[in-house]
Order: structure tokens, then C-alpha cells, then sequence
């Protein structure tokens, strides 16, 4: 792919597409790529060249049932969560309950974010945005 941004060569030949993408959904976006590009594919096995007017017309076919497979799978995820809205299920990760006075005085005596964040059992991401808003020391305590 790599070759192809830098336009190293016009045509892309395979014996199969079996043989050049691990899934549909791969082949399309490398066939994507290389239109963009201006290379052609041509497939041996299923007499697919793009550089032909029914080659045109396979790779277009192809573009509408992926196409139409993302929209299914969306729908399918939007009505999913639609689902376990209705059913009361909490969505995204549990809540924690945040110790940001620790935090602050674990900082306060020089000890660093990951020493913080190893010793409290939290990400040390979530040690360095709580320390950002930091709150006075003897401040009760966040959920987040």
C-alpha cells in the first residue's frame, strides 16, 4: 500500500481476491484506495478488472452491499442500546468512587503520577485530569 501512495505502479493483478484481502470489508477499502490512486485491480480467478466497464460495474456492486452491510450493522448497535436503555441496563464503564483529597496530598509530599496512580489502582490518566481540576486538600471526594 505503501508502493501504491507513492504511485509505484499502474495495476494491481491477484490471483483471487481470497488471496489479497483477509475480509470483504478489506477488500473494499484497498479497492477504494487504489481507485483514488488511479491503479487498477484486475482478479484472475473472478475475471474482475477494473479498468474494464464491467469491472466498473462489479467494483460499484460491491461498494453498495458494503455500503449497505455498515448501515445494517449501525442499526442493528443504535437499536441494541435503544434495547437496553429500555430495560434500565447503566451503559459505559461503572462509576469509581475518586479519592481527589489522597490524590492531591499523595502529590503534595513529591510522589509522582504513576507512584499515585499504582498505589490508588487508577489509570494514571485519571490521576493526572483529577490533579488538573485539582480540589483543596480535605474536599470530600468525586464520583466519576
Amino acid at each position: 500500500m505503501a508502493d501504491a501512495h507513492k504511485r509505484r505502479f499502474d495495476v494491481v493483478c491477484v490471483w483471487g481476491f481470497d488471496r489479497f484481502a483477509r475480509s470483504v470489508s478489506h477488500l473494499l477499502r484497498a479497492l477504494e484506495t487504489f481507485k483514488a490512486l488511479g491503479i487498477d485491480f484486475v482478479s484472475y480467478s473472478e475475471q474482475v478488472d477494473t479498468s474494464t466497464p464491467a469491472g466498473k460495474m462489479v467494483f460499484t456492486v460491491l461498494e453498495a452491499v458494503a455500503e449497505l452491510e455498515r448501515s445494517l450493522i449501525v442499526e442493528r448497535v443504535r437499536a441494541g442500546l435503544r434495547n437496553a436503555r429500555a430495560k434500565g441496563k447503566r451503559l459505559g464503564r461503572p462509576r469509581i468512587q475518586l479519592d481527589d483529597a489522597r490524590i492531591s496530598r499523595l502529590r503534595a509530599q513529591g510522589r509522582s503520577i504513576r507512584e499515585i496512580a499504582d498505589e490508588l489502582g487508577y489509570s494514571r490518566s485519571l490521576v493526572h485530569k483529577t490533579l488538573a481540576n485539582r480540589l483543596p486538600v480535605g474536599v470530600a471526594s468525586t464520583t466519576l
